[in-house]
């Protein structure tokens, strides 16, 4: 299902759930938490992709969300903690209820991503993946984009899905198609991979490149952009990708989710 959230009522028609990952909202959390998650609730959202409590004490940054009636159900964690203190992460994904860990940053030097940096990168979340799997945790890695430099017949992103064994991926459609790959084809091509979903659109015109930067406000309403995000939807739903969500870097987020829900509602 795509979630066709009516606006402020929370009505979810079909199987997925649409949310927002809280880095949409980075700017408007550091001037008032409380109503920022109120924010969100007025949109008729309800999951939420996070795991920062915005120098909160967790209970009481807990009690908003329970207020506002949001689940988060997944957490970030850098690669660093998944390397060296994947307990601080198990912890941090328990005190929220969180189901999913994602990882949307490998550190690398001055761009360089080869087949070396990927198979650490691989041993990382395969190692730290299976000791999430034991504490009922799913780990599902974001692509940047500097993942899908051409290796051998393929990508190096290829090389990372097909040794995947104790992780996942999270679809970030803005940044796969950055990176010179086409979102919709990596869904059809592998369709056990990917266990969430960024929905962001890519202002027409933009020319992507290997480095997994672009300048914020390249981020447009959803169904406005260069990207099938109605493709990109449908697939998601025959493949049952539980959670699909809304990242709008932009600083203009506050007025295009609202514009973006709509779409999400118009799609069939």
């Amino acid at each position: 299902m795509i979630a066709t959230i009516l606006m402020g009522s929370g009505f979810l028609a079909h199987s997925q759930e649409v949310g927002i990952q809280l880095y949409s909202l980075r700017n408007q959390f550091k001037m008032d938490v409380s109503n920022t998650l109120g924010l969100i609730n007025e949109w008729g959202i309800s999951k939420i992709e996070g795991g920062d409590t915005y120098d909160m004490p967790l209970e009481d940054f807990k009690a908003l969300l329970d207020q506002n009636n949001l689940d988060m159900v997944s957490i970030g964690a850098t690669f660093e903690d998944l390397e060296s203190d994947v307990e601080k992460v198990i912890k941090n994904a328990k005190d929220f209820g969180a189901k999913y860990v994602m990882c949307a940053w490998v550190p690398h030097e001055r761009n360089t991503w080869e087949l070396k940096e990927t198979q650490h990168a691989t041993e990382v979340f395969n190692k730290a993946g299976k000791v999430l799997k034991k504490n009922g945790l799913v780990l599902a890695y974001h692509p940047h984009g500097y993942e899908f430099r051409k290796y051998k017949r393929g990508t190096l992103f290829d090389y990372m899905a097909q040794n995947a064994t104790d992780f996942t991926f999270e679809l970030d459609v803005f940044w796969a198609q950055h990176g010179g790959a086409d979102p919709l084809e990596l869904m059809k091509k592998y369709p056990n991979k990917f266990t969430l979903l960024h929905l962001k659109d890519m202002e027409k015109g933009i020319k992507g490149n290997n480095t997994g930067h672009e300048e914020d406000d390249t981020n447009v309403v959803l169904g406005t952009g260069q990207i099938d995000i109605a493709g990109v939807v449908a697939e998601a739903k025959k493949l049952g990708i539980e959670y699909m969500f809304i990242e709008d870097e932009s600083s203009n987020v506050v007025t295009q989710v609202p514009k973006s829900l709509e779409y999400l509602k118009s799609l069939k």
